[in-house]
Protein backbone atom coordinates (compact mmCIF):
# COMPACT_ATOMS: atom_id res chain seq x y z
CA UNK A 1 0.00 0.00 0.00
CA UNK A 2 1.26 3.40 -1.02
CA UNK A 3 1.70 5.22 2.12
CA UNK A 4 0.79 8.79 1.31
CA UNK A 5 3.31 10.95 3.02
CA UNK A 6 6.52 9.08 1.63
CA UNK A 7 4.42 9.81 -1.76
CA UNK A 8 3.80 13.36 -1.22
CA UNK A 9 7.74 13.72 0.19
CA UNK A 10 8.67 12.16 -3.24
CA UNK A 11 6.64 14.26 -5.54
CA UNK A 12 7.75 17.87 -3.69
CA UNK A 13 11.68 16.25 -4.07
CA UNK A 14 10.93 15.97 -7.65
CA UNK A 15 10.89 19.08 -9.39
CA UNK A 16 7.98 19.97 -11.89
CA UNK A 17 7.84 23.42 -12.19
CA UNK A 18 6.35 25.50 -15.43
CA UNK A 19 8.55 26.36 -17.85
CA UNK A 20 6.72 29.62 -18.48
CA UNK A 21 7.98 30.59 -14.80
CA UNK A 22 11.77 29.35 -15.83
CA UNK A 23 14.68 30.58 -17.82
CA UNK A 24 15.29 28.71 -20.97
CA UNK A 25 16.47 24.87 -20.24
CA UNK A 26 16.60 25.45 -16.61
CA UNK A 27 17.07 22.04 -14.92
CA UNK A 28 13.86 22.01 -12.61
CA UNK A 29 11.44 22.52 -15.67
CA UNK A 30 8.86 20.23 -16.85
CA UNK A 31 6.33 17.25 -15.49
CA UNK A 32 8.35 14.65 -17.17
CA UNK A 33 10.20 13.76 -14.31
CA UNK A 34 7.19 13.22 -11.89
CA UNK A 35 5.44 11.66 -14.71
CA UNK A 36 7.85 9.02 -15.44
CA UNK A 37 7.87 8.15 -11.18
CA UNK A 38 4.15 7.82 -10.71
CA UNK A 39 4.35 5.66 -14.05
CA UNK A 40 6.48 3.36 -12.57
CA UNK A 41 4.59 3.18 -9.91
CA UNK A 42 1.35 2.77 -11.32
CA UNK A 43 2.69 0.18 -13.45
CA UNK A 44 3.90 -1.64 -10.06
CA UNK A 45 0.04 -1.57 -9.10
CA UNK A 46 -0.87 -3.28 -12.10
CA UNK A 47 -2.94 -0.10 -13.95
CA UNK A 48 -2.63 0.74 -17.71
CA UNK A 49 -0.14 3.13 -18.13
CA UNK A 50 -0.16 5.58 -20.99
CA UNK A 51 1.10 9.03 -21.93
CA UNK A 52 -0.12 11.68 -24.61
CA UNK A 53 2.01 14.03 -26.01
CA UNK A 54 1.37 17.53 -25.57
CA UNK A 55 5.00 19.68 -26.09
CA UNK A 56 8.01 17.96 -26.59
CA UNK A 57 9.07 16.05 -23.30
CA UNK A 58 6.12 17.49 -21.80
CA UNK A 59 3.04 14.70 -21.46
CA UNK A 60 -0.13 13.85 -19.83
CA UNK A 61 0.19 10.91 -18.06
CA UNK A 62 -2.93 8.61 -18.10
CA UNK A 63 -3.19 5.34 -15.45
CA UNK A 64 -6.49 3.55 -15.62
CA UNK A 65 -8.01 0.91 -13.47
CA UNK A 66 -10.53 -1.07 -15.86
CA UNK A 67 -13.48 -3.75 -15.49
CA UNK A 68 -13.36 -7.13 -15.95
CA UNK A 69 -16.14 -6.34 -18.65
CA UNK A 70 -17.61 -3.75 -20.70
CA UNK A 71 -17.10 -0.33 -19.50
CA UNK A 72 -20.47 1.28 -18.50
CA UNK A 73 -19.29 4.62 -17.12
CA UNK A 74 -15.99 6.65 -16.59
CA UNK A 75 -14.38 8.73 -13.77
CA UNK A 76 -11.73 10.52 -14.37
CA UNK A 77 -9.36 11.78 -11.69
CA UNK A 78 -7.41 15.14 -12.78
CA UNK A 79 -4.71 17.02 -10.66
CA UNK A 80 -2.11 18.87 -12.52
CA UNK A 81 1.77 17.98 -12.25
CA UNK A 82 2.80 21.17 -12.51
CA UNK A 83 4.06 23.99 -9.79
CA UNK A 84 5.18 27.73 -9.54
CA UNK A 85 8.74 28.56 -9.13
CA UNK A 86 10.09 27.70 -5.89
CA UNK A 87 13.75 28.39 -3.89
CA UNK A 88 16.02 25.46 -3.79
CA UNK A 89 14.68 25.28 0.17
CA UNK A 90 10.88 24.77 -1.51
CA UNK A 91 12.01 21.47 -3.40
CA UNK A 92 13.33 20.23 0.09
CA UNK A 93 10.13 18.45 1.79
CA UNK A 94 9.85 18.86 5.28
CA UNK A 95 7.87 18.10 8.26
CA UNK A 96 6.54 20.28 10.96
CA UNK A 97 3.65 19.89 13.54
CA UNK A 98 1.67 17.65 11.25
CA UNK A 99 2.11 19.56 8.22
CA UNK A 100 4.43 18.51 5.22
CA UNK A 101 6.07 21.66 3.88
CA UNK A 102 7.63 22.70 0.13
CA UNK A 103 6.46 23.57 -3.36
CA UNK A 104 3.47 22.41 -4.74
CA UNK A 105 2.44 20.38 -1.31
CA UNK A 106 -1.17 22.21 -1.35
CA UNK A 107 -1.57 22.98 -5.50
CA UNK A 108 -1.54 20.66 -6.02
CA UNK A 109 0.65 17.87 -5.22
CA UNK A 110 -1.10 16.70 -2.07
CA UNK A 111 -4.31 15.86 -4.85
CA UNK A 112 -2.28 14.06 -6.99
CA UNK A 113 -1.06 11.75 -3.64
CA UNK A 114 -4.36 11.36 -2.65
CA UNK A 115 -5.66 10.77 -6.27
CA UNK A 116 -3.04 8.50 -7.23
CA UNK A 117 -3.20 6.60 -3.87
CA UNK A 118 -7.36 6.29 -3.97
CA UNK A 119 -6.52 4.59 -7.49
CA UNK A 120 -3.73 2.07 -6.29
CA UNK A 121 -5.69 1.06 -3.16
CA UNK A 122 -8.68 -0.13 -5.37
CA UNK A 123 -6.04 -1.96 -7.24
CA UNK A 124 -4.60 -3.45 -4.59
CA UNK A 125 -7.68 -4.75 -3.58
CA UNK A 126 -7.74 -6.68 -6.59
CA UNK A 127 -11.47 -7.01 -7.13
CA UNK A 128 -11.97 -4.98 -10.26
CA UNK A 129 -15.56 -2.66 -10.36
CA UNK A 130 -18.06 -4.62 -12.81
CA UNK A 131 -18.47 -1.76 -15.04
CA UNK A 132 -16.62 1.38 -14.04
CA UNK A 133 -13.66 2.40 -15.34
CA UNK A 134 -11.35 4.84 -13.26
CA UNK A 135 -8.37 7.11 -14.91
CA UNK A 136 -6.10 9.38 -13.26
CA UNK A 137 -4.86 11.82 -15.68
CA UNK A 138 -1.81 13.68 -14.65
CA UNK A 139 -1.96 17.01 -16.49
CA UNK A 140 0.83 19.17 -17.40
CA UNK A 141 0.63 23.00 -17.34
CA UNK A 142 -2.19 24.22 -15.46
CA UNK A 143 -0.18 26.99 -14.28
CA UNK A 144 0.52 27.73 -18.14
CA UNK A 145 -2.16 27.89 -20.23
CA UNK A 146 -3.79 24.73 -19.77
CA UNK A 147 -2.46 22.73 -22.01
CA UNK A 148 -2.99 19.65 -20.54
CA UNK A 149 -6.43 19.31 -20.39
CA UNK A 150 -7.49 21.51 -23.38
CA UNK A 151 -5.41 18.92 -25.35
CA UNK A 152 -7.47 16.26 -23.58
CA UNK A 153 -10.52 17.78 -24.46
CA UNK A 154 -9.18 18.20 -28.13
CA UNK A 155 -8.71 14.70 -28.18
CA UNK A 156 -12.68 14.15 -27.32
CA UNK A 157 -11.78 12.06 -24.28
CA UNK A 158 -14.68 11.00 -22.71
CA UNK A 159 -15.74 10.47 -18.82
CA UNK A 160 -18.92 10.70 -16.92
CA UNK A 161 -17.21 12.50 -14.22
CA UNK A 162 -14.13 14.46 -13.85
CA UNK A 163 -12.90 15.23 -10.34
CA UNK A 164 -9.94 17.95 -10.94
CA UNK A 165 -7.59 18.09 -7.93
CA UNK A 166 -7.43 20.82 -6.44
CA UNK A 167 -6.70 22.36 -2.78
CA UNK A 168 -10.63 22.84 -2.20
CA UNK A 169 -10.49 21.75 1.67
CA UNK A 170 -11.57 18.60 0.79
CA UNK A 171 -15.39 20.33 -0.28
CA UNK A 172 -16.85 19.38 -3.65
CA UNK A 173 -16.81 22.49 -6.04
CA UNK A 174 -19.18 22.95 -8.33
CA UNK A 175 -18.23 26.22 -9.47
CA UNK A 176 -15.49 28.65 -10.05
CA UNK A 177 -14.73 32.06 -11.74
CA UNK A 178 -13.67 32.50 -15.08
CA UNK A 179 -10.02 34.69 -15.65
CA UNK A 180 -10.24 37.61 -18.83
CA UNK A 181 -6.48 39.07 -19.18
CA UNK A 182 -7.11 42.32 -21.03
CA UNK A 183 -4.49 45.04 -22.32
CA UNK A 184 -5.71 48.59 -22.12
CA UNK A 185 -3.74 51.35 -24.33
CA UNK A 186 -4.41 54.98 -24.50
CA UNK A 187 -2.40 56.97 -26.85
CA UNK A 188 -1.46 60.44 -26.87
CA UNK A 189 1.37 62.99 -28.69
CA UNK A 190 4.70 63.30 -27.62
CA UNK A 191 6.25 66.73 -26.90
CA UNK A 192 9.15 68.06 -25.12
CA UNK A 193 9.42 67.71 -21.24
CA UNK A 194 10.06 71.92 -21.31
CA UNK A 195 6.71 72.65 -23.08
CA UNK A 196 3.92 69.63 -22.12
CA UNK A 197 1.01 71.87 -23.18
CA UNK A 198 2.10 71.03 -27.02
CA UNK A 199 1.92 67.29 -26.04
CA UNK A 200 -0.90 64.92 -24.97
CA UNK A 201 -0.02 63.18 -21.94
CA UNK A 202 -0.96 59.56 -22.72
CA UNK A 203 0.30 58.42 -19.01
CA UNK A 204 -2.44 60.68 -17.27
CA UNK A 205 -5.15 59.57 -19.61
CA UNK A 206 -4.58 55.80 -18.44
CA UNK A 207 -4.37 57.13 -15.30
CA UNK A 208 -7.79 58.78 -14.99
CA UNK A 209 -9.12 55.13 -16.48
CA UNK A 210 -7.11 53.22 -13.46
CA UNK A 211 -8.78 55.26 -11.00
CA UNK A 212 -12.45 54.52 -12.61
CA UNK A 213 -11.73 50.92 -12.65
CA UNK A 214 -10.55 50.60 -9.31
CA UNK A 215 -13.08 52.90 -7.46
CA UNK A 216 -16.95 52.92 -9.89
CA UNK A 217 -15.90 49.44 -11.78
CA UNK A 218 -15.31 47.63 -8.44
CA UNK A 219 -18.33 49.00 -6.97
CA UNK A 220 -20.66 48.63 -10.06
CA UNK A 221 -18.91 44.43 -9.97
CA UNK A 222 -19.67 44.15 -6.40
CA UNK A 223 -23.57 44.42 -7.12
CA UNK A 224 -23.04 41.55 -8.98
CA UNK A 225 -23.54 38.14 -7.20
CA UNK A 226 -23.68 34.80 -7.65
CA UNK A 227 -24.79 32.40 -5.54
CA UNK A 228 -21.45 30.21 -4.85
CA UNK A 229 -19.13 32.74 -6.31
CA UNK A 230 -20.21 36.09 -4.90
CA UNK A 231 -19.17 39.09 -7.64
CA UNK A 232 -17.12 39.59 -10.05
CA UNK A 233 -13.56 41.45 -9.55
CA UNK A 234 -11.42 43.11 -11.40
CA UNK A 235 -7.39 44.15 -10.69
CA UNK A 236 -4.86 46.38 -12.40
CA UNK A 237 -1.77 44.48 -12.10
CA UNK A 238 0.75 45.75 -14.63
CA UNK A 239 1.58 49.45 -15.99
CA UNK A 240 3.93 50.66 -18.72
CA UNK A 241 4.42 53.85 -20.19
CA UNK A 242 7.24 57.05 -21.34
CA UNK A 243 10.72 56.61 -21.88
CA UNK A 244 11.75 59.19 -20.21
CA UNK A 245 10.75 62.40 -17.68
CA UNK A 246 11.33 65.13 -20.35
CA UNK A 247 9.11 63.54 -23.13
CA UNK A 248 5.58 63.73 -22.62
CA UNK A 249 4.49 59.88 -22.76
CA UNK A 250 3.11 58.70 -26.37
CA UNK A 251 1.35 55.30 -25.13
CA UNK A 252 0.38 53.94 -21.95
CA UNK A 253 -0.77 50.15 -21.39
CA UNK A 254 -2.05 48.25 -18.51
CA UNK A 255 -2.96 44.60 -18.05
CA UNK A 256 -6.27 43.77 -16.00
CA UNK A 257 -7.03 40.66 -14.63
CA UNK A 258 -10.75 40.67 -14.89
CA UNK A 259 -12.55 37.39 -12.66
CA UNK A 260 -15.90 36.47 -14.50
CA UNK A 261 -19.33 34.32 -13.58
CA UNK A 262 -20.85 32.18 -14.94
CA UNK A 263 -22.62 33.87 -18.19
CA UNK A 264 -20.21 36.64 -18.68
CA UNK A 265 -17.76 36.49 -21.88
CA UNK A 266 -14.79 38.19 -23.09
CA UNK A 267 -17.02 39.80 -25.46
CA UNK A 268 -19.22 41.05 -22.90
CA UNK A 269 -16.26 42.46 -20.39
CA UNK A 270 -15.02 44.15 -23.30
CA UNK A 271 -17.87 45.83 -24.36
CA UNK A 272 -18.83 47.40 -20.54
CA UNK A 273 -15.36 48.44 -20.00
CA UNK A 274 -15.19 50.31 -23.19
CA UNK A 275 -18.86 51.75 -22.80
CA UNK A 276 -17.65 52.81 -18.86
CA UNK A 277 -14.94 54.39 -20.57
CA UNK A 278 -17.08 56.60 -22.72
CA UNK A 279 -19.30 57.43 -20.37
CA UNK A 280 -16.60 59.19 -18.77
CA UNK A 281 -15.22 61.09 -21.79
CA UNK A 282 -12.21 58.53 -21.66
CA UNK A 283 -10.40 56.34 -24.48
CA UNK A 284 -8.22 53.30 -24.47
CA UNK A 285 -8.01 50.42 -27.15
CA UNK A 286 -8.88 46.85 -25.17
CA UNK A 287 -7.58 43.49 -26.25
CA UNK A 288 -7.46 40.10 -24.55
CA UNK A 289 -4.02 38.67 -24.42
CA UNK A 290 -4.66 35.29 -22.73
CA UNK A 291 -3.54 32.46 -25.01
CA UNK A 292 -6.58 31.07 -24.65
CA UNK A 293 -10.33 31.53 -23.05
CA UNK A 294 -10.69 30.62 -19.55
CA UNK A 295 -14.52 30.69 -19.20
CA UNK A 296 -16.17 30.11 -15.78
CA UNK A 297 -17.19 27.00 -14.55
CA UNK A 298 -20.89 25.95 -13.37
CA UNK A 299 -21.93 22.57 -12.71
CA UNK A 300 -25.36 20.78 -12.12
CA UNK A 301 -25.38 19.59 -8.80
CA UNK A 302 -27.96 17.87 -9.28
CA UNK A 303 -26.43 15.53 -11.87
CA UNK A 304 -26.64 11.62 -10.70
CA UNK A 305 -22.47 11.29 -9.98
CA UNK A 306 -21.90 14.64 -8.78
CA UNK A 307 -25.35 14.01 -6.20
CA UNK A 308 -24.06 10.50 -5.31
CA UNK A 309 -20.25 12.39 -4.43
CA UNK A 310 -21.83 15.21 -2.53
CA UNK A 311 -24.10 12.65 -0.35
CA UNK A 312 -21.11 9.69 0.09
CA UNK A 313 -18.83 13.12 1.86
CA UNK A 314 -21.73 14.40 3.52
CA UNK A 315 -21.83 17.82 2.04
CA UNK A 316 -25.09 19.02 2.06
CA UNK A 317 -25.01 22.00 -0.81
CA UNK A 318 -22.17 22.08 -3.26
CA UNK A 319 -18.95 25.22 -3.09
CA UNK A 320 -17.92 27.22 -5.36
CA UNK A 321 -14.52 29.31 -5.54
CA UNK A 322 -12.59 32.14 -6.93
CA UNK A 323 -9.61 30.38 -8.69
CA UNK A 324 -9.74 29.04 -12.65
CA UNK A 325 -8.92 25.52 -13.20
CA UNK A 326 -8.74 23.04 -15.33
CA UNK A 327 -12.17 22.04 -14.33
CA UNK A 328 -14.05 24.51 -16.53
CA UNK A 329 -11.94 23.76 -20.03
CA UNK A 330 -12.72 19.61 -19.65
CA UNK A 331 -16.18 20.28 -18.90
CA UNK A 332 -15.89 23.27 -21.83
CA UNK A 333 -15.36 19.65 -24.16
CA UNK A 334 -18.18 17.60 -22.61
CA UNK A 335 -17.27 16.04 -19.24
CA UNK A 336 -19.37 16.95 -16.41
CA UNK A 337 -16.72 18.27 -13.75
CA UNK A 338 -16.35 18.95 -10.18
CA UNK A 339 -12.84 20.32 -7.99
CA UNK A 340 -11.79 18.63 -5.17
CA UNK A 341 -8.52 17.96 -2.87
CA UNK A 342 -6.85 18.50 0.00
CA UNK A 343 -5.44 21.60 1.20
CA UNK A 344 -6.29 25.43 0.76
CA UNK A 345 -5.71 27.69 -2.05
CA UNK A 346 -4.14 30.29 0.49
CA UNK A 347 -1.01 28.00 0.64
CA UNK A 348 -0.46 28.06 -2.42
CA UNK A 349 2.28 29.87 -4.08
CA UNK A 350 3.49 31.38 -0.92
CA UNK A 351 7.51 30.98 0.23
CA UNK A 352 6.32 28.17 3.29
CA UNK A 353 3.34 26.61 1.60
CA UNK A 354 2.14 23.62 3.09
CA UNK A 355 -0.72 20.91 3.85
CA UNK A 356 -1.95 18.86 6.66
CA UNK A 357 -0.73 15.27 6.52
CA UNK A 358 -3.84 13.71 7.85
CA UNK A 359 -6.06 16.07 5.21
CA UNK A 360 -4.23 14.11 2.79
CA UNK A 361 -4.68 10.63 4.15
CA UNK A 362 -8.35 11.97 4.32
CA UNK A 363 -8.94 12.86 0.88
CA UNK A 364 -7.52 9.83 -0.36
CA UNK A 365 -10.38 7.71 2.20
CA UNK A 366 -12.89 9.84 0.68
CA UNK A 367 -12.02 8.90 -2.65
CA UNK A 368 -11.95 5.30 -2.08
CA UNK A 369 -15.28 5.17 -0.02
CA UNK A 370 -16.80 7.06 -3.48
CA UNK A 371 -15.07 4.74 -6.13
CA UNK A 372 -16.02 1.23 -4.03
CA UNK A 373 -19.64 2.57 -3.49
CA UNK A 374 -19.74 3.03 -8.06
CA UNK A 375 -20.87 -0.54 -9.88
Amino acid sequence: MLETEKLLRDLIALPSVNPASLPPGDARAGEQRVGDFLAALAARARLDVQFREVFPKRRNLLASFSPGGRVKQRILLAPHLDTVNGTEEQFNPRTRNGRLYGRGASDTKGSVTAMFAALCEMSRKGKRPTGTEIVFAGLIDEEGGQAGSRALAADRFKADLAIVGEPTRLKVVTAHKGLLWLRLETRGKSAHGARPELGKNAIHSMAQIVCLLQTHYTAQLKRRRHPLLGSPTVNVGVISGGTQPNIVPDCCSISVDRRTLPGETETSVRREILALLRQNGLEASCDDHKQAPCLPLETNPRLPLVAQLLRQFRQPKPAGVDYFCDAAILAQGGIPSVAFGPGDIAQGHTADEWISIAEVDRAKLMLVQFLRSLP
